[in-house]
């Protein structure tokens, strides 16, 4: 009986590296043989296609078409900007798995790449001139103190506001500009915030 065990106990780790070529490399073979040629091409390549106007054909053939903002190097999905006449812009998201084909179809020039990086840019990209964006912050400021809520000027230029010493709030000035560790201070200094730009406008 004892041989036995021993034969037993023997084996078994025999068994283990079986198991081990199951989990590693043909998964990666098979995601490889379901690649397709948009996907296996690297960031560099991606970035070729970058702030240009494209055709891309993917399968059922849907086509699309819009300038590149960005292609995710994960997924190689490829994210694309339209701006239809008088509307605002359109994004649309073409899955990399689905890519079958993608044509230039026409350079940015740089009028178009500022366009683009205003997207998905915060909303200081309305332009405001340094004259606009001081009015702003004084503005604000004004209407915190005159509701008994402390706020001082920080940063070099005293373009930053802070609020009780816990909440910042950036150029230029809105809800989306607060920033703070507090969620809750957070999230009703927004609300101040939002409701005394909805009066002003």
């Amino acid at each position: 009986m004892a041989a036995a065990t021993t034969a037993a106990a023997a084996a078994s780790p025999s068994s283990l590296p079986r198991q081990r070529p199951r989990a590693a490399p043909l998964p990666a073979v098979l995601d490889v043989g379901n690649m397709n040629d948009w996907q296996k091409k690297s960031p560099l390549d991606w970035e070729t296609y970058m702030n240009k106007l494209v055709k891309v054909v993917a399968i059922e053939k849907h086509e699309y078409e819009g300038w590149v903002l960005t292609v995710d190097p994960v997924s190689a999905s490829i994210v694309l900007a339209a701006f239809p006449e008088n509307e605002k812009v359109s994004i649309s998201f073409v899955m990399g798995h689905a890519v079958q084909e993608v044509e230039i179809l026409k350079e940015g020039d740089s009028e178009m790449k500022q366009r683009l990086s205003r997207i998905f840019a915060p909303k200081e990209s309305k332009a405001y001139s340094p004259e606009e964006l001081e009015k702003r912050k004084n503005d604000l400021k004004t209407w915190l103190e005159t509701n008994h809520i402390p706020v001082t000027e920080q940063g070099e230029l005293g373009r930053t506001l802070c609020v009780a010493g816990v909440l910042t709030i950036d150029p230029p000035y809105g809800p989306e500009q607060c920033s703070s560790s507090n969620e809750i201070i957070l999230s009703r200094v927004q609300g101040l915030v939002q409701g005394y730009l909805e009066k002003q406008q």
